[in-house]
């Protein structure tokens, strides 16, 4: 079920944006977890400006388009703390797997075919 319009996803990339910024204070990340976390929030905030939908200033990546790359991040975080052999620390694989799945999560609810013009604010 397609529940979340252009203008909800756009709110919840910001969201996202800041927790990647805050993860390594708040949780205590270091080495390739945090450095990654940092960089993260710097992708995912050019990809939120850059997208075709109400809360993207600048819109020149398709909302669509947005919607497959984060198909693909989504299970990319969760292989993440495996693939950078973080995994025998709990906060940093237990970010990296709830970051992926609240990813997927919301792409799976996403109506990405929705008019992005639509400033709908409901979900």
């Amino acid at each position: 079920m397609k529940i979340l319009s252009p203008k909800v996803h756009g709110v919840l990339d910001y969201v996202v944006v800041v927790m990647f910024l805050a993860a390594p204070p708040v949780l205590g990340l270091s080495g390739a977890a945090a450095l990654l976390s940092r960089v993260l929030a710097g992708v995912h905030l050019a990809l939120t400006l850059l997208t075709a939908f109400p809360l993207g200033p600048i819109k020149l990546i398709p909302f669509n388009i947005h919607g497959w790359i984060e198909m693909i991040v989504g299970p990319v975080l969760l292989a993440v703390p495996w693939l950078l052999s973080f995994s025998q620390e709990p906060a940093a694989r237990n970010f990296y797997v709830a970051a992926g799945s609240l990813i997927l999560a919301t792409w799976l609810v996403t109506d990405y075919r929705a008019d992005p013009r639509d400033g709908r604010s409901e979900l």
